[in-house]
């Protein structure tokens, strides 16, 4: 129960930290990006209504659905999102170390962010790159067990190559981070948009830089808190 408090309390601070870290990155690179997609968007079909899209996992542009009200409604919730999304991301990245014995300090936190960023940015988005509104998608359960069905792969194979002394393991974990790009991921009946091409490239950069930083922070900050936790019990 100790172990279990202890990496609940060391990933809430470190999704803290991190979420509103990568919240100040988003307003400042992707959300100015997203913001002239959607002029676009309203120029091609003026009576859609444009949200703003989770720039990790894929997503939906249902016009039916709820969305927050542009200024500090809008912000408030991205924030809230960020910041339960890196808890959440926290205590998988937390939990995977202390079955390995643990972050023993920050830098060996940056070694498990960077493995949390090559799992659930880098190797998903290779085949399904950031989407900004208007922007052509095939159906959003299809992108999504793509997506969940890679990252699983991703980080069982990278498992079996750190922390297994086996060549045929290490054979087998080379395969299933590639198999997932080997079957493809799910693309859309037609790629025609509204969106420059450069702008989509542009967004595509900024949120794998945004995701990079936010992974360094977050391993970073938990191998920190980790280590001054255990310097105290």
């Amino acid at each position: 129960m100790a172990i279990f408090r202890s990496i609940v309390f060391i990933a809430t601070l470190a999704g803290l930290m991190a979420g509103l870290a990568m919240t100040a990155m988003q307003f400042a690179g992707t959300v100015p990006l997203i913001l002239k997609a959607e002029t676009f968007e309203n120029a091609e079909l003026p009576h859609e209504h444009a949200a703003v899209p989770n720039a990790g996992a894929p997503h939906s542009h249902d016009e039916d659905e709820w969305a927050p009200a542009d200024g500090f409604e809008r912000s408030a919730y991205t924030a809230l999102a960020n910041v339960v999304t890196a808890i959440g991301f926290a205590l998988l990245l937390v939990a995977a170390a202390e079955l390995r014995g643990g972050m023993t300090g920050w830098r060996q936190g940056v070694v498990w962010g960077l493995a949390g960023f090559a799992v659930f940015t880098l190797a998903p988005g290779l085949g399904l790159p950031p989407e900004l509104p208007a922007m052509p998608a095939a159906e959003l359960d299809q992108r999504q067990i793509w997506w969940v069905a890679t990252a699983l792969a991703t980080g069982l194979g990278l498992a079996l190559l750190v922390f297994k002394r086996s060549a045929p393991l290490a054979i087998l974990g080379l395969a299933l981070i590639v198999a997932p790009h080997l079957i493809g991921a799910p693309k859309p009946d037609s790629f025609e948009s509204p969106i420059p091409t450069a702008l989509a490239h542009d967004f595509g950069v900024m949120v794998s830089v945004i995701s990079f930083v936010f992974w360094v922070v977050l391993g970073g900050t938990a191998g920190f808190i980790r280590s001054r936790v255990q310097q105290i019990a």
